[in-house]
This record gives C-alpha cells, structure tokens and sequence, in this order.
C-alpha cells in the first residue's frame, strides 16, 4: 500500500472516526462525518489571517464529500445556518473549510 493510500485510509479509521475526532453534522442537507477545529480558528484569527468578528467554524471533511467546485465566497448550509465560505483547501483527499454565518441585520 502506497504512503497516499495509508493517508486516506487513516483519514476515516482514525481522524473522521466517530471515535476518535468526528462529528456528524449536516452539509448541505446531507449528513456527513467532520471534525470542528476552532482553537485552530482562534490561532489564524490570531494571527490577523482571518477577522475574529467574521469566521465563525473550521472543519475537516473528506474532500469527496463537498459539493464540486466550491470557492471562497460561495454559500454553505451547514447544520440549516446559511453560511459563505471564508477559505477551501482541500489535499490527500481532506478538505480544511472556514466559515462565516450569512447573518442578516
């Protein structure tokens, strides 16, 4: 088995593992397995990277399971809140997603 392949085996036996790290929550009505992070939300609005009053989640999900195409900018539903998507990275099949609650006033 290939270093890319035990990578993404360990992605879902190990990080996505209800067990362990994950968390079912809904995107886009679908419910999917992810892990929050917002210490390391905390850290890069810390770091001026994002603003404290703008992002509001990070998580981790397997990159399959995003709807293609998203970008920074594009609507979200995540848990039935509207949100924008602040920043996507996706490598070795995991994607990093930071979110903004679309809130209106």
């Amino acid at each position: 088995m290939s270093f890319k392949e035990n990578v993404y085996r360990d992605i879902g036996t190990t990080f996505l593992n209800p067990e362990h790290f994950g968390e079912e929550h809904q995107i886009n009505k679908r419910t999917c397995m992810i892990v929050i992070d917002n210490d390391e939300l905390k850290r890069r609005q810390g770091s001026g990277e994002y603003a404290v009053e703008e992002s509001g989640t990070l998580f981790y999900i397997r990159t399959e399971l995003l709807p293609p195409g998203l970008v920074p900018g594009n609507q979200l539903t995540f848990d039935r809140r509207q949100c924008l998507i602040d920043d996507i990275k996706s490598e070795m099949g995991l994607s990093v997603v930071v979110l903004r609650e679309n809130v209106s006033r």
